[in-house]
């Protein structure tokens, strides 16, 4: 027996380091990519990114796709760009649930399942493939993503009900917008802004505190006066308190300019101490500083176990929360023909993906604590046939226990706009980034037919030490 035991120790400690180096969070499993990326050498974390093949057939394969698309995007790559984020779209589009991966994920941690991405991160891919083919000059394939992009956010509609919930985005309905206008379809491009209008006013300032930009005005009654729509271009004027505007065409071109601020949160993991109180046939797990509390049925355990989750004290399981990643530069201008623009706060990714974890926290809370439960009993069970065995299970159990960090960690913190009236031929502007007392400048040209729309994007990768204090729930 003490031979045995001095081998079971021995394994287990060997099994606990093999276990300890899978633990690392998404974000540190990636760290050179990463590092490449934040930095801004982009060819360089685009060759760390796509030698390592492999997880376009793990369960990290959503990832892989939309890493690659956004960086290839950056690079001007947009054709390859959009063959990554075409791949990402299908992936959605044809995800199903992996049951049995579900199912062994409540005896280890649901890293093991394939990661589905968030709501909004699915969204941020047809705005990326929409942007791709607006910059190739191909319009109609741009709107090919508008009407994809119009059933996901029917899909969310239909999937939540409460309208506490992030179910309706105002950025992607401007951005149909936008593209709408620029294929002329003024009475579209109308309806996709005054759908942008009400989930600012109705949504966005509640859930996010987000003012409606005021370009996204001038847009919408823009559209109604040369979509013919009198009286509607008479409502808003009086709504939108802009009783001085009139329509003034343009002789020259415009630029459409998106300011890609900052890095989105990462996920990390968050770590919760449940006590545990057991009445008649149930096992309570509650958390006072949180004030929440979950229920665990003890119907079809045997009296050993119920007694051994009974008897336990406190209970600790892991979770995921973000850490946000908060901007370097704080405002935008962009000067053009001697007058100074700000670019305007659209969407604010960070805002988004915290609300979209809050909003199914009370899932992930039941699922891990039904995880820790699960392996618990396991652990009671094989302790009767064999304490050595059910210790050492004990030890994996701890280790195991792990939160899913995995997210798209590429995107921006936030994403600001503005528009520009330029003459036509050959046009200079500059872009003025501000943090503090500090200013940086960049300065574009463009060359403009009459008539002509221009999408540029600009991004600033820059951002400050992540904020530990704030946490997905």
């Amino acid at each position: 027996m003490r031979f045995r035991s001095k081998h079971l120790a021995k394994a287990t400690t060997l099994l606990a380091l093999w276990l300890t180096a899978g633990c690392a969070s998404y974000y540190q499993a990636n760290q050179s990519f990463n590092q490449e990326f934040e930095r801004g050498n982009l060819q360089a974390a685009l060759a760390t990114l796509q030698s390592n093949t492999k997880e376009a057939n793990s369960k990290r394969e959503f990832l892989y796709y939309v890493n690659n698309g956004l960086v290839l995007s950056m690079t001007g790559q947009y054709e390859e760009s959009n063959r990554y984020f075409e791949k990402a779209y299908l992936f959605g589009e044809d995800y199903r649930i992996n049951y049995l991966n579900e199912v062994a994920s409540y005896l280890t941690n649901p890293t093991i399942t394939t990661y589905r991405g968030e709501d909004h991160e699915h969204l941020m891919v047809l705005y990326y493939k929409a942007i791709n083919y607006l910059k190739l000059g191909n319009t109609q394939a741009a709107l090919v993503e508008c009407r994809r992009v119009n059933t996901r956010l029917q899909q969310l509609s239909d999937r939540y009900s409460s309208n506490e919930k992030y179910q309706r985005d105002a950025f992607i309905h401007t951005l149909m917008g936008l593209i709408y206008e620029s294929d002329k379809d003024y009475n579209n491009a109308f309806i996709a802004y005054r759908n942008a209008l009400a989930v600012y006013e109705e949504d966005y300032s509640r859930l996010f505190r987000a003012h409606t930009p005021q370009q996204l005005k001038v847009d919408l009654l823009r559209t109604a006066w040369l979509s013919g729509l009198t009286e509607e271009f008479e409502f808003f004027k009086a709504k939108l308190q802009m009783p001085e505007y009139e329509y003034k065409p343009h002789t020259g071109g415009e630029v459409i300019f998106f300011w890609h601020n900052g890095l989105a949160p990462i996920k990390a993991e968050w770590g919760l101490t449940f006590a545990v109180n057991k009445r008649d046939n149930w096992v309570y797990f509650y958390n006072e500083q949180l004030g929440i509390s979950f229920p665990f049925s003890l119907d079809g355990y045997d009296q050993k176990d119920k007694d051994g989750l009974g008897n336990l004290q406190i209970f600790r399981v892991a979770f995921p929360r973000y850490l946000e990643r908060p901007q370097f530069y704080s405002q935008a201008t962009i000067t053009a023909n001697e007058a100074e623009l700000p670019l305007q706060l659209l969407e604010d990714v960070n805002q988004i993906a915290f609300k979209s974890l809050q909003q199914r926290m009370h899932l992930e809370l039941s699922k891990a604590l039904i995880r820790a439960a699960l392996k618990k009993v396991t652990e009671n069970q094989l302790r009767k046939e064999d304490k050595a065995l059910g210790s050492v299970l004990g030890v994996i159990n701890a280790i195991t226990e792990k939160a899913d960090t995995r997210n798209w960690q590429t995107l921006p913190h936030s994403i600001y706009y503005t528009r520009l009236a330029l003459p036509e031929g050959k046009s200079s502007i500059t872009l003025k980034l501000q943090t503090g007392a500090q200013t940086d400048t960049h300065t574009f040209n463009y060359q403009l037919t009459r008539g002509q729309i221009l999408f540029h994007t600009f991004s600033s990768l820059e951002s400050r030490y992540p904020n530990y204090g704030q946490f997905g729930y």
